[in-house]
């Protein structure tokens, strides 16, 4: 593409594009040719996108993108519907990419930003701790200074991708002398490193997207550190509000596990289409089923014109946990003791009689944790949307080691 097409002759040319170089949605034979279900394939594909001009898309040029408008990319998002496209990359591009753009340096932005629209490397996200979930600020994880290194211990959690992940974006505390969130750098971390343990943690569903990490004696460059030191709480934030609007914003496929037609389907199987309860419970969730796809369309579509959502993303982030909630209490009424019939062994699924509904309730309630819990949400709608006043908060003034004395002081003897 060497003038610049207009939005329309750039859908038209990702249409034809991905007609011939992208698997469509639900062809099991051309998933399994692209390899999509693996790293190597997802990153093949990403590749192939990017050589032909459609990764990176409002990337600037300086950094490997092909510098083009919000409408370009709305234009190729609507020709990408119905087509499986890579999608180990939401860390790089929707997270931690923007967040270096923004406070990274020169150095840094010419050396990974590339790469993460390009297929080269795969990222991971290393906030959460056993002991700092919810409370990010918390975190425990150290980083020291050492001559022209920094020395990294501690351990992380609920890490998704990070099996797979290239290097991951760190938080870690640089000074615990002052308020836990203002002693915070954030950090790039090669997960080959020898130091970087990284063991799976299995869910109910059999599955293991997340893992724990342990990091003891990592050795970082100096320039390995993004934004200034001790200011990295602010990079947390922003790299915590793209997540919880590409989780809520996402495209919501009427063949996910709880949707309105997955269970309505369970329904017909089990033969209780005809029961008048539940026929009325299938109507309730149709109606809060679309609400939530319409919402969820809005607002994405609000992205793609170049509409900051800043904290407005957790409204669509709640309202998706909810309504999956809700959807468990409707498939439980419709299947009854039918949806025990399940049979799931390690991490590839088995044949099962209704896998779709079943594997959603199991999984469902992992989303009001999953990117922030459902509380913390509400604290930010209710704050930064609403405008009410904010929780108090009697530690945030406390220098951190202070504070950890408090909490847990030191046996006496």
């Amino acid at each position: 593409m060497a003038d610049t097409p207009t939005p329309a002759e750039y859908g038209q040319a990702a249409a034809a594009f991905l007609a011939e170089h992208a698997p469509r949605v639900g062809d099991d034979a051309a998933r399994e040719a692209y390899g999509i279900d693996t790293v190597k394939g997802q990153k093949a594909l990403l590749k192939s996108f990017y050589e032909a001009g459609f990764s990176g898309i409002t990337w600037p040029k300086e950094y490997g993108g092909q510098g083009l408008t919000d409408e370009h990319q709305l234009a190729f998002n609507q020709a990408a519907n119905g087509y499986e496209t890579p999608n180990i990359f939401g860390i790089a591009q929707g997270m931690f990419g923007p967040t270096l753009m923004g406070m990274g340096t020169e150095e840094q932005k010419l050396e990974w930003i590339p790469k993460m629209i390009n297929g080269d490397h795969v990222w991971c996200q290393l906030f959460s701790e056993p002991g700092a979930g919810s409370d990010v600020a918390g975190l425990r994880t150290r980083a020291e200074r050492d001559g022209d290194e920094w020395v990294i211990n501690g351990q992380k959690v609920w890490t998704s991708g990070a099996q797979r992940a290239d290097y991951g974006a760190l938080i870690a505390r640089t000074d615990p002398s002052v308020p836990k969130h203002n002693g915070i750098s954030m950090f790039i971390v090669d997960m080959r490193d020898p130091g970087v343990t990284v063991r799976p943690l299995k869910q109910a569903t059999g599955e293991a997207p997340f893992n724990e990490v342990f990091l003891d004696n990592v050795r970082l460059p100096a320039d390995a550190i993004v934004g200034e030191e001790n200011a990295g709480w602010a990079a947390a934030v922003l790299m915590l509000r793209n997540e919880r609007i590409s989780i809520g914003t996402g495209a919501r496929r009427t063949t996910r596990p709880l949707s309105y037609q997955s269970i309505s389907a369970f329904a017909k199987k089990v033969g209780r289409t005809e029961d008048p309860i539940v026929r009325d419970r299938l109507a309730h969730l149709y109606s809060i089923d679309t609400a939530g796809t319409l919402l969820s369309t809005r607002m994405r579509q609000e992205v793609d014109a170049g509409i900051e959502l800043r904290a407005r993303g957790s409204i669509a982030k709640l309202a998706g946990s909810a309504i999956s909630r809700q959807a468990i209490d409707v498939a439980d009424e419709v299947g009854g003791s039918e949806l025990i019939s399940w049979d799931r062994q390690g991490n590839e699924p088995a044949e099962l009689n209704y896998p779709d509904t079943t594997y959603g309730v199991v999984g469902a309630p992992g989303g009001g944790i999953a990117g922030g819990t459902n509380e913390i949400q509400r604290g930010i709608i209710g704050e930064r949307v609403l405008g009410l006043a904010k929780d108090p908060q009697l530690d945030r003034e406390i220098p951190f080691n202070e504070l950890r004395a408090m909490i847990a002081p030191p046996p006496t003897r």
